[in-house]
């Protein structure tokens, strides 16, 4: 049995369908930056998961943005520790923070109308801004 990754109450990641690979960083590591291969590069297909119900999987993609391909991977890269050990924890928690995030349904919009007291006080503001604006007016007679 593959171990788990508990993102929250209903949801679980599977192990196996993360990818991860090290590549040179840029940070701090003085001279070893050239040497040690500290940053890493997670990768994990959303749209093919069977973890993640559908739905989650959409909003996860969409809320990705550019580190979603066209192909629905997400590509996360973690590169600010110096070890390959804190970098991987970084990838992996910020993986799970945006599937958390996904996993929350947006609330629907219950459509409402304004009520018969505030249309009316909406038109009787109305009519006395107009009737304070025609009252500035400088009339062509008053020049006489």
């Amino acid at each position: 049995m593959p171990p788990f990754i508990p993102v929250n109450a209903t949801l679980n990641l599977d192990e196996a369908e993360i990818s991860l690979s090290f590549i040179r960083s840029s940070g701090p590591g003085g001279q070893n930056v050239n040497k040690v291969a500290t940053a890493v590069q997670l990768r994990f297909d959303a749209r093919r998961s069977p973890s993640l119900p559908n739905a989650v999987a959409v909003r996860l993609i969409n809320l990705a943005g550019k580190r979603a391909t066209t192909e629905g991977e997400i590509v996360i890269t973690a590169n600010q520790h110096r070890t390959q050990e804190m970098n991987r924890k970084d990838a992996i928690d910020r993986l799970l923070e945006l599937i958390r995030q996904a996993a929350i349904a947006p609330k629907k919009r219950v459509k409402t109308r304004p009520t018969k007291t505030a249309r009316k006080e909406r038109t009787d503001n109305k009519t006395k801004r107009g009737t304070v604006k025609s009252q500035r007016r400088v009339s062509s007679r008053d020049w006489d």
